[in-house]
């Protein structure tokens, strides 16, 4: 039996790193959301033995060996469900590798999702989540889909109200960014080397950390910014979810990854500063990177960036985000 799934595609409103833990992991805040943009998975179960995987248009920096996410997730569900089979995986590969959209994650709980529907068999949602943790960092969003809190090492994801639709534009560069390299970067930077002259400094890594929290525990209780000030009413004619984004932008929302992955590839900066000026209100490098995308104020809007940036020999592709509903409505639609 052969299953086909779409493997949605997420970008991150801000990305806050902490101080590195003793587990060799940082904790993190940051909102997820999932896209529009995906992969296609193709999950074919049968007799015998083994893991197969597949790239259609063979692209090479995608693993096809026990490495790649998905022969992974693989392994551990046939191990929880006590079954020996033959799988084969196929991925007709359209987004980046090493983009910052959680592509190897995203494909790997597809993966999951067609393995149970080929075997007509169901994980409970516990066992789902801590297999996905196992895996890999941001493979627990996608379990849950729309907009979502993670935290943690990005792996402890808590739904939130579901931004509306918002049209996107998102530039996906040539070169590819290693996020262990990012960390490494990012720990460098943050720890610079003692002084005789001078005192160490500590990071204010985890303050930064405690005052987005503060902003989304406010956002989530109905306390923050939209509207009256100190009331937590909504502003006029707008709803808590609509006026999320809004409100992380007056705070100052950033993504961390920025500090470290400009200066190496100053063309994802510049690409950045593009986007602002073709008109998008909020522009942000996804994950760390190389991904970047701009939020714009109308389906229309976004279309006519991107053509100005194609125009610019840039790859652009004007899309919106997905809510949860829509996220698991087309999961199958294929």
């Amino acid at each position: 039996m052969t299953v086909l799934v779409r493997s949605f595609a997420k970008i991150n409103f801000g990305l806050y790193i902490g101080l590195l833990r003793a587990d060799g992991f940082h904790d993190l805040r940051t909102v997820y959301q999932t896209i529009s943009l995906y992969d296609l998975i193709r999950v074919s179960v049968g007799r015998g033995s083994g893991i197969e995987i597949r790239c259609t248009n063979n692209e090479p920096r995608v693993p096809l060996d026990s490495s790649n996410t998905c022969y992974r997730i693989t392994e551990l569900v046939l191990c929880e469900l006590g079954i020996k089979c033959k799988v084969s995986i196929e991925i007709d590969k359209r987004l980046p590798v090493q983009g910052g959209m959680g592509a190897a994650s995203s494909n790997a709980v597809s993966t999951m999702i067609g393995l149970e529907r080929a075997l007509k068999k169901r994980l409970p949602p516990d066992v789902r989540l801590r297999i996905a943790g196992e895996v890999g960092s941001d493979l627990p969003l996608f379990l849950v889909g729309g907009t979502a809190l993670g935290v943690g090492r990005g792996e402890e994801v808590y739904p939130l109200p579901d931004l509306p639709s918002l049209p996107l534009v998102v530039v996906i560069p040539e070169v590819g960014v290693s996020t262990p390299r990012a960390f490494a970067e990012w720990d460098a930077l943050e720890t610079p080397p003692p002084s005789k002259s001078t005192r160490l400094t500590t990071s204010d890594a985890s303050d930064r950390l405690i005052q987005v929290g503060w902003l989304l525990s406010g956002w989530l209780t109905g306390s923050c910014f939209s509207g009256s000030p100190n009331t937590g009413a909504p502003a006029k004619g707008g709803s808590r979810a609509g006026n999320l984004l809004s409100d992380l932008v007056r705070t100052g929302i950033e993504n961390d990854f920025e500090k470290v992955v400009f200066p190496k590839y100053p063309e994802l900066r510049d690409i950045k500063g593009a986007l602002e000026r073709v008109g998008s209100k909020f522009a942000s490098l996804s994950g760390s990177g190389s991904t970047l995308y701009g939020v714009f104020g109308s389906l229309a809007e976004a279309d006519r960036a991107a053509s100005r940036l194609q125009k610019q020999g840039m790859k652009a592709v004007a899309t919106s985000t997905l809510t949860r509903h829509n996220y698991w409505k087309r999961i199958f639609d294929c």
